[in-house]
């Protein structure tokens, strides 16, 4: 095991690398809570008329399960210590853009779910990947992954209460005085002194202390013996093979968009993921990452396991900095984190005490962490300013992380032309361009 993991080269041990891989698990942790409640529309009382919910306890079960076996993967393919997951934002994207927002069945969106985890494996295995993402201009790429952070943030606030509906300016400050409410502050404010003084996992052990308040003062309701916290891990039946039963259902338009931003959000994510666990880690190798085809079909082959089971897109997560910062630099910590996503199957109780409120800290922190690449973008240039800001603006005002996506990608082309700037346009950018006029074409 120490030869296979190269603990001599990487001047590592068991001891380290469990820590490391502990550390890890409890810095993701909240992602088993809050995708079941992402997912599941938790916060939106009456859904449209055709909108079904997705079982909760079955993607707390899937969330978990491809969290294991993407790790695991990674741990033992491409020897990284880099966890994976349901991705934040992407589960957004699905709940509520296109499950809420099209109206389209949450079996048919896990069918656009394990056709961009196919389509992800060809792209890694031909090498196509690198050709696509680097046809589309970084400030583009900098602008969704803002814009989904901000998108994050507002169903936070809504989750909450802090922000509410209102027919006359659309949205308005909450009633601050409501108890899940006030607990939702709560949470945001331990949340972030938690995370403030540095403190690794601060978003998960925020939510501990936030479900033990809403216990306390009566608004969440305590276990009531040993079965309300462990028991069996909940059956996937309810979602497991829908993807497969009704992948002929994708092939529209609308489902064409929703897969090419699965995708796109995707790739942004776990070669961000990647580049900055690794550079921290000391693995880049004349600015170039060993073992990253590996590396990314580990990312692709999860998401294909999580769309069978039933989740949303499972991806790198940026928390694996924190067992790299305990001192993990192999495999056998991710090996750690994926045995501790396993034994976290027999938690799903805790469900029941982990509420819309207690969810909504986790999810405005997590924005602010994705909207941090604002700074990077050129704003200088009006012509990358236009369309990276539209990108960014529509995400949150439309509802919708594929509507910002396509108006930024129509956009970018037109300011970049009238600018004189036609050699810097890839020409996959204006096949992208069309594609997104359709698709606003056919949802009108």
């Amino acid at each position: 095991m120490k030869e296979f993991f190269e603990f001599k080269k990487f001047g590592t041990n068991y001891r380290t690398e469990f820590m490391a891989g502990l550390t890890t698990f409890l810095a993701m942790a909240y992602i088993l809570f809050v995708n079941p409640s992402v997912l599941a529309l938790d916060g939106i009382e009456q859904l449209p008329e055709g909108v079904t919910r997705i079982d909760k306890g079955a993607v707390f079960t899937a969330t978990a399960i491809a969290a294991a076996v993407g790790t695991l993967i990674m741990g033992l393919f491409a020897r990284y210590p880099i966890a994976l997951a349901p991705g934040m934002g992407l589960n957004a994207f699905f709940a509520y853009t296109v499950v809420l927002g099209y109206g389209i069945p949450w079996q048919t969106a896990l069918a656009g779910v394990l056709a961009s985890g196919l389509i992800f494996i060809v792209l890694t295995v031909t090498g196509l990947r690198q050709m696509i993402i680097d046809a589309i201009p970084a400030n583009l790429k900098l602008a969704v992954g803002a814009g989904i952070g901000l998108f994050i943030a507002f169903i936070g606030f809504q989750n909450s209460g802090i922000v509410q509906n209102s027919d006359a300016t659309l949205v308005q400050l909450g009633d601050l005085t409501a108890g899940p409410t006030l607990l939702a502050i709560f949470g945001l404010i331990v949340s972030v002194m938690l995370m403030a003084v540095g403190i690794k996992g601060g978003i998960f052990y925020g939510m501990i202390l936030t479900s033990i308040a809403g216990m306390i003062t009566g608004l969440i309701a305590p276990p009531t013996g040993f079965g309300d916290v462990v028991s069996p891990a909940p059956s996937v039946a309810p979602t497991f093979g829908a993807a497969l039963t009704h992948f002929g259902d994708i092939f529209t338009i609308e489902m064409l968009v929703v897969i090419l931003t699965f995708l796109f959000v995707d790739f942004f994510d776990t070669a961000g993921t990647l580049v900055a666990v690794s550079t921290q880690a000391g693995f880049m190798k004349n600015n170039k990452l060993p073992r990253a085809g590996r590396a990314l079909f580990s990312d692709s082959a999860a998401t294909v396991v999580g769309a069978v089971v039933g989740t949303s897109t499972t991806t790198s997560y940026i928390e694996s900095t924190a067992g790299v910062g305990a001192g993990g630099r192999t495999g056998f910590s991710s090996i750690v984190t994926a045995g501790f996503f396993l034994l976290a199957l027999f938690f799903s109780p805790l469900l029941a005490v982990i509420t819309a409120e207690v969810t909504a800290p986790a999810l405005i922190i997590v924005g602010v962490l994705m909207a941090s690449t604002l700074k990077n973008i050129d704003w200088d240039q009006f012509e990358i300013g236009v369309p990276a800001f539209l990108t960014i603006a529509a995400m949150p005002l439309t509802y919708s992380i594929a509507t910002g996506i396509a108006i930024g990608f129509i956009f970018y082309p037109i300011t970049m032309l009238l600018k004189g700037r036609i050699k810097e346009i890839h020409p996959i950018m204006y096949g992208l361009f069309f594609i997104f006029i359709l698709y606003f074409v056919f949802l009108a």
